[in-house]
């Protein structure tokens, strides 16, 4: 993939975030590709990703994404970005990175990383405190 095709790849991705789309998700996927999501309870297929799409929609309708930069090497394409919430009354903003690794233009992996403590701990309804606490 040249870095047009990649930006292009990168627009898609961002417009089906947008459009919370399942079929533009699955437009991006080999069906055979697996997502390695810390969200959810397995190893999703890339033919599931419509399923995802739906499931997330129900369960998180107030999910906002947001792309903040990219970066490629080769056939790897790593995305930062930024989702927020609604949880009751409070809004939570978090970032993470998602590393795809495409073939023939496709993904065919996709690793999420993001940290779910803050989010783990909100559900459970305890404050999550930082490890260290910075003096003001």
């Amino acid at each position: 993939m040249n870095e047009t095709d990649k930006q292009a790849f990168v627009d898609r991705f961002a417009a089906a975030w947008a459009a919370k789309d399942g079929q533009a998700f699955l437009a991006l996927w080999h069906a055979d590709g697996k997502l390695y999501y810390p969200f959810a309870s397995r190893v999703i297929r890339g033919g599931e990703i419509g399923k995802l799409n739906d499931l997330t929609k129900a369960n998180a309708p107030d999910l906002t994404w947001k792309l903040i930069d990219w970066t490629s090497r080769g056939e790897v394409i790593v995305i930062e970005w930024e989702s927020s919430n609604r949880y009751g009354e409070h809004v939570v903003t978090w970032r993470g990175v998602d590393k795809l690794t495409l073939r023939d233009g496709k993904v065919i992996e996709e690793i999420v990383y993001a940290d779910t403590a803050p989010l783990q701990a909100m559900r459970r309804g305890e404050t999550f405190d930082a490890l260290i606490q910075f003096p003001d």
